[in-house]
C-alpha cells in the first residue's frame, strides 16, 4: 500500500475514533464533512463526489461511517479489482473494522492493524484468507501467477473441500492450510519454466531472473524484443520468471528498452557506468570497445549480474543482433527490483487549480500521491499539504522559478518520482514551459544534466484562473478570448502593448494575468486606455481574487471605472468584449456572459421553423 490512508469522517462521533487512529499513524489525514467536522485536515461539501475523487486518485480510504455509504458512493465507478485501492468501513466506536474493497491489496492487512490499535474486530471476509489462510490470486512479493483468470474456479474448488497437489518448491504454498494429496485433480505448480496452466492448474513463477540489455540509439523495439524472446525460449525461462529489465543509465530513455520493459510488464532498473564496471570480473565477454564508449566493459552482462546480486550467475551470456544485446542472470532468491539499481526518474508537472480540492483533477491528485518528492512555491505546497504528507518537501521562494524547475529535473534525474507543483494550469504562465525549455537547452547554456534530460515527464492540466473566474461569475469566456500577461519582467512592454492593441482591435474577451505588483503599477492603467479606444466604457470587467480559496471575492465593474488600486497579484482580471453583458438578477447578484451569436440581437424574434433557425457551433465544439 503506497499511498497514505485517508480517514473519511462524517460526524463528531466518528471523529473521535478517527483522531485516535491519526495519532497512531502519522501519515494518515482526516477528511471531514464541512459544517460537521470543523477540525478536519481537509473539509468537503459533497460526500459522494469527494469519495469518488479520492478513490479515483488511488488513496486508501478508511471510512468512519456505515459501510452502505461507502458502497453506494463507489459502486458506480468500480472496475478492475486488481488495481483499485483499499476501502475499509470502521464503526464510529471502532469496534468493527470491515475491508470492503482491495482485501488482497492491503485492506485486510490494514484492517488487522486497525483492529489491534482500536481493540476492535477485523471482519475479514475474503474466503481464501478465512478458510485457507492464503490468497491464491495474489501470491507473495517476488512471485507471479501466470494464469490469474483461472484463480477463481480453482479457489472455488478448494473452498468446497477439494484436494490439491503442489508441484515444485514454494514455502508459502506448503505452509498454507491446504488439503494436499499426490493424486489430487487440482495442481499448484511453482516453476521457472514456461508452463501452461488451466482451470485445474495454477502456475506460479518465482521472479529470479534479470535481463540485461543494450542497444544502439533509435534501435527498433521489435529487434530487441525478438532477441529477448528468443533467448528466454532457448534457455527455457518463463516470461513470468523475469523480475526486471536492466541497462546502463545512458539508455534509460531509449524507446526500445522502455518498450521491452512494457512488453514484459516488469520494472526498468538502471545502473551507472561505475556500478557496471564493478561487475567486470564476472563478465563472460568483456569489451574494451564498450569501455571506451560508455565507461564499463559490459552493459548487458554487467547489468543483469548487478541486479542478480553477488550470488547471482549468468545463464545466458551476451547475445547480439545488429543493434541490440541481451544477457540473462539468475539470482538464488526472487529479486526485489526496488532494491537494485534505480528507476528511470519521473517528473510530474502538476497544475493544482486555484486551490479548491474539488477543482483539482483526479490525475493531479494521483500524481501527488505517487510522488516521493514535491517541489514548489511554499504557498502552493501549503494548499495541497494534506496530500503530500510523508513526502520530502522542497520549498522555493517566489521569483526563483528557474532554480525551482532545474532542481526538480535534477532530482528526477537521480531516479526519483518528483512532483513540480504550480497553481492553476502549469502550462499557462507557469512552470510547464520552463521545464521543456530547460530540457531543450544545452547544459553549457543553462540547461540540465544528461541524466535529467532522460527523465519521463507527465504534464497534468489544471483549472486555470481564467476558467475559475469565468465559471464563478457566469460565462464571460463564452466566445473568442485571449490571455495576456502584463508582467514585463520577461517580455518587453512594447511586445505586450502590441498584443493589447491587436486583442482590442479583434474585440477579444481578455484575461489579464500578473496585472500588477508592488513594483508594476502602470501597465494595467495603460492596458485600460488602449482597450477604451476600441470598446465601450461600460464594458464589464470581472475581478476574481483568491479564487477557490476561503478568502475568495468577486467584483464586477466597468472598463471606465477600473482602477489599479482594486487589483493585486492574486487578482484575475477578465475584460469583456463589446458584446459582453453584465445582468443583475432579482436577488441582486450579477452574472456576466458573452453571447455566442455576435451579430444577433438578444431580443430578435425567434425563428418559426428549424429551416430558419440560426446556425450553431455545436458540431465544431464536439470536434
Amino acid at each position: 500500500m503506497d499511498a497514505s490512508p485517508i480517514l473519511f469522517v462524517l460526524n463528531q462521533a466518528g471523529l473521535d475514533t478517527a483522531e485516535d487512529v491519526a495519532r497512531r499513524f502519522s501519515t494518515a489525514r482526516i477528511h471531514g464533512l464541512a459544517g460537521r467536522v470543523p477540525t478536519a485536515d481537509t473539509q468537503f461539501n459533497e460526500t459522494i463526489e469527494h469519495l469518488q475523487l479520492l478513490f479515483k486518485a488511488g488513496h486508501p480510504i478508511v471510512g468512519f461511517c456505515a459501510s452502505g455509504i461507502l458502497i453506494r458512493a463507489l459502486a458506480p465507478i468500480l472496475g478492475d479489482k486488481r488495481t483499485e485501492p483499499p476501502v475499509i468501513a470502521v464503526s464510529e466506536d471502532g469496534s468493527s473494522i470491515v475491508p470492503l474493497l482491495g482485501g488482497h491489496r492491503g485492506a485486510n492487512e490494514l484492517a488487522r492493524i486497525l483492529a489491534k490499535s482500536l481493540r476492535g474486530h477485523a471482519a475479514i471476509t475474503t474466503a481464501g484468507d478465512t478458510k485457507l489462510g492464503i490468497a491464491l490470486d495474489v501470491p507473495p512479493k517476488g512471485w507471479l501467477l501466470a494464469n490469474p483468470e483461472d484463480a477463481k474456479p480453482v479457489m472455488a474448488e478448494l473452498l468446497s473441500g477439494a484436494e490439491v497437489r503442489i508441484e515444485g518448491t514454494a514455502d508459502w504454498l506448503t505452509k498454507a492450510d491446504l488439503n494436499t494429496s499426490d493424486d489430487a485433480a487440482i495442481t499448484l505448480t511453482a516453476t521457472e519454466k514456461p508452463t501452461e496452466g488451466g482451470p485445474t492448474q495454477l502456475v506460479y513463477h518465482p521472479q529470479k531472473y534479470a535481463i540485461g540489455v543494450g542497444c544502439a540509439r533509435y534501435c527498433d523495439p521489435k529487434e530487441l524484443i525478438d532477441l529477448v524472446e528468443t533467448q528466454l525460449a532457448d534457455a527455457g525461462i518463463a516470461r513470468g520468471a523475469v523480475a526486471c529489465v536492466t541497462t546502463i543509465e545512458l539508455k534509460s530513455d531509449e524507446t526500445a528498452v522502455l518498450e521491452l520493459a512494457k512488453y514484459l510488464d516488469v520494472p526498468l532498473r538502471v545502473f551507472s557506468a561505475v556500478e557496471l564496471q564493478r561487475e567486470t570480473p564476472r563478465l563472460k565477454n568483456p569489451s574494451n570497445i564498450v569501455f571506451q564508449e560508455v565507461g564499463c566493459h559490459g552493459v548487458s552482462e554487467g547489468a543483469s549480474l548487478a541486479a542478480s546480486g553477488p550470488f547471482g550467475s549468468l545463464v545466458v551470456e551476451k547475445q547480439k543482433t545488429e543493434n541490440a544485446t541481451c544477457a540473462i542472470a539468475r539470482a538464488p532468491q526472487p529479486i526485489d527490483p526496488e532494491t537494485v539499481g534505480r528507476a528511470r526518474g519521473h517528473l510530474s508537472v502538476i497544475g493544482i487549480g486555484p486551490g479548491k480540492d474539488d477543482w483539482r483533477t483526479p490525475e493531479a491528485t494521483k500524481l501527488l500521491a505517487d510522488a516521493t518528492d514535491v517541489v514548489g512555491y511554499s504557498l502552493y505546497l501549503d494548499i495541497v499539504d494534506t496530500h503530500i504528507t510523508g513526502k520530502k518537501h522542497h520549498n522555493f521562494p517566489l521569483g526563483a522559478e528557474e532554480d525551482r524547475v532545474r532542481f526538480a529535473l535534477e532530482e528526477a534525474g537521480k531516479g526519483k518520482n518528483v512532483a513540480l507543483i504550480s497553481s492553476g494550469d502549469a502550462g499557462i504562465y507557469a512552470m510547464g514551459a520552463l521545464v521543456y525549455e530547460l530540457l531543450h537547452r544545452n547544459e553549457e547554456f543553462g540547461g540540465v544534466s544528461d541524466a535529467a534530460k532522460r527523465v519521463s515527464v507527465t504534464n497534468a492540466p489544471g483549472i486555470s484562473a481564467l476558467q475559475a473566474c469565468s465559471a464563478r461569475i457566469g460565462a464571460p469566456l463564452g466566445h473568442d478570448f485571449c490571455a495576456i500577461s502584463l508582467s514585463d519582467l520577461l517580455t518587453p512592454w512594447e511586445s505586450i502593448e502590441a498584443r493589447l492593441k491587436a486583442a482590442a482591435q479583434g474585440d477579444f474577451v481578455i484575461a489579464f494575468y500578473n496585472p500588477v505588483s508592488k513594483r508594476r503599477r502602470t501597465q494595467l492603467a495603460a492596458a485600460r486606455e488602449i482597450l477604451l479606444e476600441h470598446r465601450p466604457p461600460t464594458t464589464p470587467v470581472v475581478l476574481g481574487v483568491n479564487l477557490g480559496r476561503p478568502e475568495e471575492t468577486l467584483k464586477v465593474t466597468t472598463l471606465e471605472a477600473l482602477t489599479v488600486d482594486e487589483v493585486d497579484m492574486l487578482t484575475t482580471v477578465l475584460v469583456g468584449s463589446s458584446n459582453t453583458r453584465a445582468i443583475m438578477k432579482g436577488d441582486g447578484s450579477i452574472f456576466v456572459y458573452t453571447p455566442r451569436g455576435y451579430a444577433k440581437r438578444i431580443d430578435a424574434p425567434k425563428p418559426d421553423s428549424a429551416e430558419t433557425a440560426p446556425e450553431t457551433e455545436e458540431a465544431e465544439d464536439i470536434q
